[in-house]
């Protein structure tokens, strides 16, 4: 005897049929692809919203390009200075992106190195220094609430905070006074020692 034919329910044919209408935002499409190549790649799976979606990459592009066609500044003037790392900040918010100290630099004109030097003060110490340390504590101050907020990878978070603002982990020294070969014995002793072994 043939078994019955199992009917589907009238709103279970429903639900599939407008599932099978609807159509995926980019947004969604997005994030299932995300998943299927985390979901392939153990060694993201802890990267979460810093792994790139489509089009992540032409958008960091266009945002570096955007320090290529400015007009160069005279760096000897602290208050131009001053005024392109303003700007750069500000292009930063409008952007929603996150600054960075290459970023800035390169807003500036300048290499990096030459940035560090301004910060440290072997280099226009009494015009720049205060300028670019001010900076990179607003910059040192985005970095805590981008790490207590998890709003940045962890291991990248505390790499940065080392190379960047000279943070270290606390090391503990123990000085030891004791004698690693035991106690120290006197030279007298060691004398009376040896006659009685030359007794013997």
């Amino acid at each position: 005897m043939a078994e019955p034919k199992k009917q589907s329910r009238p709103h279970e044919s429903n639900t599939k049929a407008a599932m099978s209408k609807t159509e995926l935002t980019p947004e969604q499409a997005g994030q299932i692809v995300k998943k299927k190549q985390t979901r392939n790649r153990p060694d993201l799976k802890n990267f979460g919203a810093e792994y790139c979606e489509p089009g992540d990459n032409s958008r960091y592009i266009r945002q570096a390009l955007a320090s290529v066609d400015l007009p160069p500044i005279d760096i000897s003037d602290e208050k131009q200075v001053e005024e392109r790392i303003r700007q750069y900040f500000e292009y930063c918010a409008g952007q929603d992106i996150k600054p960075r100290v290459s970023g800035m630099a390169n807003w500036l004109g300048i290499h990096r190195d030459t940035l560090n030097t301004w910060q440290r003060g072997t280099a226009r110490k009494g015009t720049h220094m205060e300028i670019v340390q001010k900076y990179m504590g607003l910059m040192e101050e985005l970095w805590e609430s981008y790490m207590l907020d998890g709003k940045v990878n962890t291991v990248a978070g505390i790499f940065l905070g080392k190379i960047m603002f000279g943070y270290r982990e606390p090391t503990e020294v123990i000085v030891s006074t004791g004698q690693p070969l035991g106690e120290q014995v006197d030279a007298k002793q060691i004398e009376e020692y040896l006659d009685v072994i030359d007794a013997e």
